[in-house]
C-alpha cells in the first residue's frame, strides 16, 4: 500500500473482484428480506452525461447501504433503446437503426461500469430485442383480449417532418417534442389502450403514495383532471339531416342563464352534416385542422368560429334560442365535441364572444357586487347568481345542485363526472417500435397475431430515404395470413409508442422466463419498486402510463397489485455555465479559459467570450462535461462524492471544477487516516469523546441515507474525518476510522474496498454489516452555559448537563474573566438559568 491512494488502479480491480463475485446479482430464492431500488433507464443517445452519472449514483448509494443493512437488493440496468432519434440517426448517417442502437448501448456500458455502480448486469435489458419486446406484444395481446385495447377513427396530432402521430403530452407548444415541427390535425385509425377506465382509481391510488413528492401527485390529479358537472342536450330549433340535439357537458351548470352560443367541434356529426350543403363550413373545417390538439395550443390559438345558421332550444325556456357555431377550440375527443358558451364567466368564451359580437350576459357576481356592472372581462369565480330567474341569491353551489336537480326531475340532463384524461393513444407511424401483433383481414377485420408466432420481428432490410414508416413500403414483411380464416391479410406497421415500452420495464427486470413475460410470484417478492429515482419531467408521461400498465396488469389477472412505485424522488439537474463567442458560436468549456481579473477568452483564437446563464447541461449549448475525462483523471470516487456533496439531490447541481478537486482531496485525507491506524493504546479521557463521535455520525448518515439527503450524509462524514484527524492515537480512534471506512462504503466504494483490505479487514466492505450504534451515546450529557456579567457576555463554562445551581455559580465565579470583571468585590446578585446561562449582578 502507498501513501497515496490510486483511484485509477484501485476502480478498475475492485470492479473485477465485484464482477467475479458477482456481489450484486439480485438473487430472487434468498431467504433475506428484499428490496429493489430503481432508476429510470436511459435512452441509449450515445454517451452518458453528468445527468446520469448524479441519477445512478444516488440510487447505487441507497443499494450498497440497502445491501449492507441486510437486504437482499435488486439494482439493474437496462436501455430504453426504441425512438425517433435511431431514425434519424439512420437517416443523417446512413446507419440502421439497431446499428447505431447498440453501439450506443454497448459505449454506454462501459462508462457506466467506470463509475463503479452495484448494478446486477446479468438482468440487463433493452426495449428494442425481440427477447423483450416478444413479451409486450403478448402482453398487449392480453389487454386487447380483456377488452382493453381498441382501435378507432381520431383526430390526431400529426407531425409532418417525423410524419407521425404523437400524444398530446408529446406536443409543446405546439411543435412535435422531437423535431420541433408545427403540428398539424389529422384523422387517422388509431390504436387506444382504454386509460380512462382505470381514471378514478388513478386519482383515489395518489392519495396511497405518501413517499411521492407532493408536487408530482399534484401534477398527475391536474391531468386526470376529475370534474363533476351536468351533462344534457340542447335541441336543435330545426333537425339537420337527421339531427335533432347537441349533447353538452358543462362544470358550471349553474351559469346556464349566461348561454349566448352553442360551439361545436369541426369534427362533430352535426357540423360535417352542414358542410355537407355549405362549402364555407367545409372550408372553415379545412382549416381548423391546422394546429395541435393540446388544450395548451388551443388556449394559445386564435379563436375562430363559423356560424351554422342553426339554431337550439335553451332547455328553462323555449323562447330563447341560441345560435349553433362550428369553433377550432372544442374538440371532438374532449368531452361530447360540444359546449354551450358563457362569456361573461369564462376567458375563452369572453374573447370568442368579443370577436364575434355575441351577447355576453353576468349571471354571477362576487357577495355584494353590482348585477349590472359592465363586463370588461371574464369573471371565473364563484360567488351569488344573478338574472337567473330561479336561481337568483343562491350561491355557485347551490344553484349547480338546483340545476341538476331540475334536469334530472325533468328528464333532460344528469348529474356526472368527468375526466380530462383521454385514451392513451398508442399507434405510432416509424419503423423503430414494438410492430403491434395484429394483422388486418378484409373478411374479419383486425385479428391478434397467435401467441405462438410472437415476437413478430422487425425486418432489417429497410430503407430511409424517404419520410414516412418503412414498414409501410417494405415489399414482404407486412404480407400475412389471418388467423380466423387464412385469407391473405395485411401485417399492421404501425409500431407502439416508447412509453409502453418502459411502462413495463420494471416488471421484466424482477423476473425474466423465456417463456412468458414474467412470473408473478418472483415479481410479487420485489415489486413495488421501494425506490424509484428520476427526473420530475416524467411526472405525466412515463409515470401515469406505468401506473395504468401495472393496474391493467391486475385487472386481468397477471399481478396482485397496482401501484409499481412505493417511493418516487426526483433529483435535481446538473448545470454548467454557458458560453458564446463574440461571432454568436455557443462554446463548450473545453474551448475556453480564464484570464486575468476572471475574464474568460476563447483557447483558440485568445478573443473574448460572453458568458451566459447557468443553464441545464445540454448538447445543443454545449455546456456539457463529458464524465470521462474526469473520471480518468479524478476517479470514480471523487466524481461520485462531488454528485452527492455540493447540493440537496432535490435541487439542482452547478458543476465546479474547484468541488471535484476537493471531493478527490477528501479521498486523500479518508487514505492517510487509514495509515495512520497503529494500534495505539490512547488516552481513557479521549476515547469516550471519539466513540461519542462516531455513534453520532453513524446514525446521522444512516437517516440522511434513509431520507435521500446524501448532502447531509457527506457533511457528517467530513465532521467525522475532521475530529479523527485531530484525535491522538487510540483504540477508540481506530475503532472509529473502520466505522467510517464502511460509513464511506456505499458513497466512494473503491476507496472503502482499498481501505478495508488495508486496515486487514477479511473479505469485501461491500459485504460488511452496516455499522449500528447506541441510542444512549447520542445523549449529550454535557452543555455549554454563557457566563455574563451585567448582561454582557463575558465568558463560557462546560459542564454536566443538569448540574446543580450552586455548582453552576461556583464554577461561573471562579471563571478568570469573571474575576478580573469584580475585582475582588463581592457580587450584588447571581441569577442561575440550569443548563443556558449564568448572570452576574456586579
Amino acid at each position: 500500500m502507498t501513501d497515496r491512494f490510486e483511484p485509477a488502479s484501485a476502480d478498475a480491480r475492485w470492479q473485477a473482484r465485484w464482477a467475479e463475485a458477482g456481489s450484486f446479482t439480485a438473487d430472487s430464492a434468498s431467504p433475506k428480506p428484499k428490496t429493489f431500488v430503481l432508476e429510470m433507464f436511459p435512452y441509449p443517445s450515445g454517451r452518458i452525461h453528468m445527468g446520469h452519472v448524479r441519477n445512478y449514483t444516488m440510487g447505487d448509494v441507497l443499494a450498497r447501504y440497502r445491501r449492507m443493512q441486510g437486504f437482499e437488493v435488486l439494482h439493474p440496468m437496462g436501455w430504453d433503446a426504441f425512438g425517433m432519434p435511431a431514425e434519424n440517426a439512420a437517416m443523417e448517417q446512413g446507419v440502421h437503426p439497431g446499428t447505431w442502437t447498440r453501439a450506443n448501448i454497448a459505449t454506454m456500458r462501459v462508462q457506466l461500469k467506470r463509475l463503479g455502480f452495484a448494478l446486477d448486469w446479468s438482468r440487463e435489458l433493452a426495449t428494442c430485442e425481440p427477447d423483450y419486446y416478444g413479451h409486450e406484444q403478448a402482453l398487449f395481446l392480453d389487454l386487447l383480449d380483456a377488452g382493453l385495447v381498441y382501435r378507432k377513427e381520431s383526430e390526431v396530432n400529426w407531425d409532418p417532418v417525423d410524419a407521425t402521430v404523437l400524444a398530446n403530452e408529446q406536443v409543446i407548444d405546439g411543435r412535435g417534442w422531437r423535431s420541433g415541427a408545427l403540428v398539424e390535425r389529422r384523422k387517422l385509425s388509431q390504436w387506444f389502450l382504454k386509460i380512462t377506465d382505470f381514471a378514478e382509481d388513478l386519482l383515489d391510488g395518489l392519495g396511497t403514495l405518501d413517499q411521492w413528492p407532493d408536487k408530482v401527485r399534484l401534477m398527475q390529479e391536474n391531468w386526470i383532471g376529475r370534474s363533476q358537472g351536468l351533462k344534457f342536450a340542447f335541441v336543435l330549433a330545426a333537425p339537420e339531416v337527421g339531427i335533432d340535439r347537441v349533447e353538452v357537458f358543462t362544470t358550471r351548470p349553474d351559469t346556464i342563464f349566461g348561454a349566448s352560443f352553442v360551439a361545436i367541434s369541426a369534427g362533430h356529426p352535426l357540423a360535417l352534416a352542414v358542410a355537407e350543403r355549405d362549402g364555407a363550413a367545409q372550408a372553415f373545417i379545412d382549416r381548423c385542422r391546422t394546429g395541435g390538439t393540446t388544450a395548451a395550443e388551443i388556449e394559445t390559438a386564435e379563436k375562430r368560429g363559423y356560424d351554422t345558421g342553426l339554431e337550439t332550444v335553451h332547455p328553462f325556456d323555449p323562447d330563447i334560442r341560441l345560435p349553433v357555431w362550428i369553433a377550432n377550440f372544442v374538440l371532438m375527443d374532449y368531452g361530447t365535441g360540444a359546449l354551450f358558451g358563457v362569456p361573461a364567466h369564462d376567458a375563452r368564451d369572453f374573447e370568442f364572444a368579443t370577436k364575434y359580437d355575441l351577447p355576453i350576459r353576468r349571471v354571477v357576481i362576487p357577495q355584494g357586487g353590482d348585477p349590472d356592472a359592465a363586463v370588461d372581462e371574464a369573471e371565473t369565480g364563484y360567488g351569488v347568481t344573478v338574472h337567473s330567474r330561479f336561481l337568483d341569491g343562491l350561491s355557485t353551489e347551490e344553484a349547480t345542485m338546483e340545476v341538476i336537480r331540475r334536469a334530472e326531475a325533468g328528464g333532460w340532463g344528469e348529474g356526472t363526472v368527468q375526466y380530462r384524461l383521454r385514451d392513451w393513444g398508442v399507434s405510432r407511424q416509424r419503423y423503430w417500435g414494438t410492430p403491434i401483433p395484429v394483422i388486418h383481414c378484409g373478411s374479419c377485420g383486425p385479428v391478434g397475431v397467435p401467441r405462438e408466432q410472437l415476437p413478430i420481428i422487425l425486418p432489417e432490410d429497410v430503407t430511409f430515404d424517404v419520410p414516412g414508416n418503412p414498414l409501410d413500403r417494405h415489399p414482404t414483411w407486412g404480407a400475412a395470413t389471418c388467423p380466423k380464416c387464412s385469407a391473405e391479410a395485411r401485417r399492421e406497421t404501425d409500431t407502439l409508442d416508447t412509453f409502453v415500452n418502459s411502462s413495463w420495464y420494471f416488471i421484466r427486470f424482477a423476473s425474466q422466463p423465456d417463456d412468458q413475460p414474467f412470473d408473478r410470484a418472483e415479481v410479487e417478492q420485489w415489486l413495488p419498486v421501494a425506490q424509484y429515482i428520476g427526473g420530475v419531467e416524467h411526472a405525466i408521461l412515463h409515470l401515469l402510463y406505468a401506473r395504468f400498465w401495472t393496474r391493467a396488469l391486475q385487472h386481468i389477472g397477471r399481478i396482485g397489485f397496482a401501484e409499481p412505485f412505493k417511493g418516487l424522488f426526483t433529483q435535481g439537474m446538473v448545470t454548467h455555465e454557458t458560453y458564446k463567442s463574440l461571432d454568436g458560436r455557443w462554446l463548450s468549456p473545453d474551448e475556453i479559459e480564464y484570464g486575468t481579473s476572471a475574464s474568460v477568452i476563447e483557447r483558440a483564437t485568445g478573443s473574448g467570450v460572453v458568458r451566459g446563464r447557468i443553464e441545464k447541461m445540454s448538447k445543443s449549448k454545449k455546456n456539457t462535461v463529458d464524465p470521462e475525462p474526469i473520471v480518468d483523471r479524478y476517479g470514480a470516487d471523487a466524481v461520485r462524492w462531488f454528485m452527492l456533496s455540493d447540493s440537496p439531490p432535490e435541487r439542482d447541481l452547478e458543476w465546479s471544477e474547484a468541488s471535484i478537486e476537493g471531493a478527490a482531496r477528501f479521498v486523500q485525507r479518508v487514505w492517510r487516516l487509514v495509515g495512520s491506524v497503529a494500534g495505539a493504546a490512547g488516552v481513557a479521557g479521549e476515547e469516550l469523546a471519539i466513540d461519542k463521535r462516531a455513534h453520532r455520525a453513524t446514525a446521522a448518515v444512516g437517516a440522511a441515507i434513509d431520507g435521500l439527503a446524501f448532502n447531509k450524509a457527506v457533511a457528517a462524514l467530513y465532521e467525522l474525518a475532521g475530529a479523527l484527524e485531530k484525535a491522538a492515537p487510540s483504540a477508540s480512534r481506530e475503532a472509529a476510522i473502520r466505522t467510517l471506512v464502511r460509513l464511506i462504503a456505499p458513497m466512494a466504494p473503491h476507496l472503502a474496498e482499498d481501505s478495508w483490505a488495508r486496515l486487514g479487514e477479511p473479505g469485501m466492505v461491500a459485504n460488511a454489516a452496516w455499522p449500528s450504534f447506541d441510542p444512549a451515546m447520542l445523549v449529550d450529557d454535557e452543555v455549554t452555559i454563557a457566563v455574563q456579567v451585567n448582561g454582557k457576555l463575558r465568558d463560557t463554562i462546560t459542564v454536566a448537563r443538569g448540574l446543580d445551581r450552586g455548582a453552576i455559580e461556583a464554577r461561573a465565579l471562579a471563571c478568570d474573566k469573571v474575576v478580573r470583571q469584580l475585582d475582588g468585590a463581592a457580587p450584588r446578585k447571581v441569577i442561575v438559568v440550569p443548563d443556558r446561562l449564568v448572570n452576574i449582578v456586579a
